[in-house]
């Protein structure tokens, strides 16, 4: 079971580079994929950012039939403070990284940043 970073959405909905590995990696594991509740959002800001409404709002009917998606509960937020000193994990890779702790999920990614973390599976893209 996988939680999906945001990256890899963004790089399909955006056209990026490895746009195809990464629709592959969906199309090969959607069964087993969750997006959080912060991917969600920080996707919605890009996409609204770049004047792509229409395309934010066909990402949502599609994962809403495809797609758990998670949020961190209340009491799982002291992942934030016991993990805090993690080499170079910013706010928002330290939410995956505690969602995904939470409940005990691969990463899919394709942030380097994660390489350090060593007590959670990641899988790069």
């Amino acid at each position: 079971m996988y939680l999906a970073d945001t990256n890899i959405f963004l790089e399909i909905l955006l056209d990026q580079e490895k746009s195809s590995e990464c629709k592959e990696f969906l199309e090969n594991n959607y069964d087993k994929i969750f997006i959080s509740d912060f991917s969600l959002h920080s996707i919605g800001v890009i996409l609204f950012r770049y004047k792509k409404k229409e395309l934010f709002e066909e990402f949502i009917k599609d994962i809403l039939s495809e797609i758990k998606i998670l949020n961190l509960p209340s009491k799982a937020y002291e992942f934030f403070t016991t993990t805090a000193d993690l080499p170079n994990l910013d706010f928002d890779d330290l939410y995956q990284y505690s969602v995904a702790k939470y409940f005990e999920l691969e990463i899919a990614t394709m942030d380097s940043d994660f390489k350090k973390v060593t007590d959670i599976r990641i899988k790069f893209i």
